[in-house]
């Protein structure tokens, strides 16, 4: 018997995560699939998104965190989702840009199988050095860097990540050549950067903020195109002389079979949610910057972020 219920167990688990969810679906609760482990910017934006929505649209929506081979599983998962399930994913451009040019065998096309539906946050990254390093403008570290080569080395949270090819992209735009010295996190990178291990970090800004303002390192420049409404005292590229805007962003996603008319619904409830003052001031306590955005407006700047950073993870050679 005992055999027998785990054979049974394992032909279930073979089923697949959509098809468990199957008639759970019947009752028009909406699922909203983080591909990431809770508490991260993707679940805290999926999870401010679902509060407002639930009652906006008049039905239940839930949360569901399906992690699994870097977010990839979820999408892999969300693609075979039949017309019937009402089913979103919020995701990123790890999984929307970077994973389709890097691994060979995806499993899924980020342009057949899915469908924008709107952008809810974007971020920009921070680039910081050490005390120790003796700049504090990002023009006098691009000098420091020509004149010390040995000292080129940029430590990014994980080889492969957004900061990593950030971190590319700004040596080719300043013309200094340099080392990525990938981390296993956030946390062993600032650790090593506070201690002078390595002397140039880039990370997201929200995760450099709090050492910066402690007085432990220094962010030099931020990404965005203008400063940063949680860092008004940090400069942007352009203004330090680069003229570089890069962002990152969290965005929705329903499976190709989603019927168009649900999609333009659900986006046009999402978009009224990230328009609430409340939803507003919620994401930037969380340090997140909002967007309420429409299908087509999130096409159009998956389409744009595409042409900026194809070019940038092709020609680092890059594979997992």
């Amino acid at each position: 018997m005992h055999r027998r219920h785990l054979i049974q167990a394992a032909s279930a688990a073979s089923l697949g995560w959509l098809t468990s969810h199957a008639h759970a679906q019947a009752d028009t609760t909406l699922r909203l699939v983080v591909p990431y482990a809770p508490g991260g910017s993707s679940d805290r934006a999926a999870r401010l998104v679902a509060d407002k929505l639930g009652p906006k649209l008049g039905q239940t929506v839930v949360v569901e965190n399906r992690t699994g081979a870097g977010g990839r599983l979820a999408a892999q998962q969300l693609k075979s989702a039949p017309a019937s399930q009402n089913v979103l994913m919020l995701a990123n451009p790890a999984i929307m840009v970077v994973a389709p040019l890097v691994f060979k065998d995806n499993g899924y096309d980020a342009d057949k199988d899915f469908q924008p539906v709107s952008q809810v946050s974007d971020y920009e990254f921070g680039l910081a050095v050490a005390q120790a390093v003796p700049v504090k403008q990002l023009s006098h570290l691009l000098a420091w860097l020509r004149a010390n080569p040995a000292q080129a080395n940029f430590g990014v949270p994980a080889t492969g990540s957004l900061p990593h090819f950030f971190a590319l992209m700004t040596a080719e735009k300043a013309d200094v050549k340099g080392q990525v010295v990938g981390y296993r996190g956030s946390g062993p990178l600032i650790t090593d950067l506070i201690g002078g291990q390595v002397p140039v970090a880039f990370d997201t800004l929200d995760t450099l903020l709090p050492q910066h303002e402690g007085g432990k390192l220094r962010i030099l420049a931020s990404s965005g195109a203008q400063r940063s409404s949680f860092a008004k005292d940090i400069p942007t590229y352009r203004e330090s002389g680069l003229d570089l805007v890069a962002t990152g962003w969290n965005a929705f996603f329903a499976p190709a079979a989603l019927p168009r008319e649900q999609v333009q619904r659900l986006s046009a409830a999402i978009r009224d949610v990230m328009n609430d003052p409340d939803t507003r001031r919620r994401f930037a306590d969380a340090k997140m910057t909002p967007v309420a955005s429409t299908a087509a407006q999130t096409a159009a700047m998956l389409k744009a972020y595409r042409a900026q950073w194809a070019p940038v993870v092709r020609k680092s050679g890059y594979q997992p």
